[in-house]
């Protein structure tokens, strides 16, 4: 046999032993300029073992020592009030395929401290996830490894809002302020945070009064549109997003691939104000899921639990649901950005 050819086959047998015998690898990097740490699951050659973080349990190689994937780094932007431990399948299942996940901390709006929740967290976000591909450039376990010109970016609710405006997306307070004036009772979730619910009784018409009264104090004022991108950004997927705010023609053809996920049985972001429309508007979007049965959620694998009555309620499966149809997405959520970062 050639000698060249001897070469290949023995690399290309080394790669696919190094690959059958890569973990999840899990670790956490400062943030910078305020930020929260950035959570970081990668492939590892180091063995994998049982890690509790709060009430979920995984199974990682806690500072294992990092080897090479695909080269392709996703940060990934949680939800209001969210950490990274309910995306962690999905971090896991594309660790398998060989990116690098990174998950950073919303400041602000985050498992212990929601002082920022809605548009002052919105302004933010989009600067924190460039901040978090800039921390994993500078760490020298991963700068080695991935070429952070091709970065994946994936978001989910809150975080799906932070992904359409990656995606080129602009959005205003204005336009979050007259949605909900003409949707409130419709869209009343949305436009209060799930601070209250309507009930259907006598009480409804104070709590929409009192509702507006708060809203029209906090928007007032500011019409600006906002919205950043980052040039190593080149593949966005936005699941069950906020997006009532958005100007939808800045989202008719975005400049990067944008994958949508819509669950059609959302009690917290009504389709029809929400993914529904971006859906309709964006003309070179691709639909990885419209889960007929899934609620706002379906996303979060595992599903966070002992939550206050109204968010377990707000983010419970509708009856229907199957959790086993999420590996599948997981899957698409993969192919997806292998389509569009690999070469």
């Amino acid at each position: 046999m050639h000698t060249s050819l001897k070469l290949l086959l023995a690399g290309l047998f080394t790669l696919c032993c190094a690959a059958s015998q890569a973990s999840v690898g899990l670790s956490e990097l400062p943030g910078a300029e305020g930020d929260g740490p950035i959570t970081v699951f990668y492939p590892s050659g180091s063995d994998a073992a049982p890690v509790k973080r709060g009430q979920f349990s995984l199974d990682v190689a806690w500072q294992g020592n990092a080897i090479r994937g695909n080269s392709r780094l996703i940060v990934l932007s949680h939800g209001s009030g969210g950490s990274p431990w309910p995306y962690s399948d999905l971090a896991q299942h594309l660790v398998a395929a060989g990116f690098t996940v990174a998950i950073p901390e919303h400041a602000g709006d985050n498992w212990h401290d929601m002082g920022k929740v809605g548009p002052p967290s919105w302004k933010l976000r989009p600067l924190e996830v460039s901040r978090a591909i800039d921390a994993v450039g500078r760490d020298t376990r991963f700068a080695a490894l991935l070429d952070l010109t091709r970065v994946g970016m994936y978001g989910m609710s809150a975080g799906g809002h932070t992904a359409l405006a990656l995606a080129g997306g602009h959005w205003s307070p204005a336009q979050l302020l007259a949605h909900c004036d003409a949707h409130l009772a419709e869209d009343f979730v949305f436009c209060t945070g799930a601070a209250a619910e309507l009930k259907g009784n006598a009480l409804d018409r104070v709590k929409k009064t009192v509702a507006m009264w708060l809203i029209r104090w906090h928007l007032r004022g500011d019409a600006q549109w906002y919205g950043h991108t980052d040039p190593r950004i080149r593949a966005v997927v936005a699941g069950v997003p906020f997006a009532a705010d958005f100007d939808l023609q800045t989202l008719t053809a975005p400049p990067v691939p944008l994958g949508l996920i819509q669950a059609e049985k959302d009690l917290w972001l009504a389709p029809q104000f929400h993914s529904g429309p971006v859906i309709a508007a964006c003309k070179t979007c691709e639909t990885l899921a419209s889960l007929p049965m899934g609620g706002h959620g379906a996303l979060l694998s595992p599903l966070p639990r002992d939550l206050p009555a109204r968010i377990e309620r707000l983010l419970a499966d509708p009856p229907g649901f199957n959790r086993a149809e999420l590996p599948v997405l997981d899957q698409r959520t993969s192919a997806f950005f292998q389509k569009h970062l690999l070469p």
